[in-house]
């Protein structure tokens, strides 16, 4: 998703996201509500409190 969550390519941009959205997309990834090429997998080996950090870290950054 590119430095600090902006992306430069087609990868969606995390930075300044809201953080229960990346939350809620993470949680479907990870129970595979929500299809994926490889965010499914990834999504599997972090535990909740883990997403909830990575989520509020992202939703900090700034999106340029």
């Amino acid at each position: 998703h590119g430095t600090n969550g902006v992306s430069v390519g087609e990868v969606e941009t995390l930075a300044g996201k809201p953080r229960d959205e990346i939350v809620r997309k993470m949680q479907d990834f990870k129970t595979g509500a929500k299809p994926a090429t490889v965010m499914h997998q990834l999504a599997k080996g972090y535990t909740d409190e883990q997403i909830q950090l990575l989520a509020g870290w992202f939703a900090a950054q700034k999106a340029k």
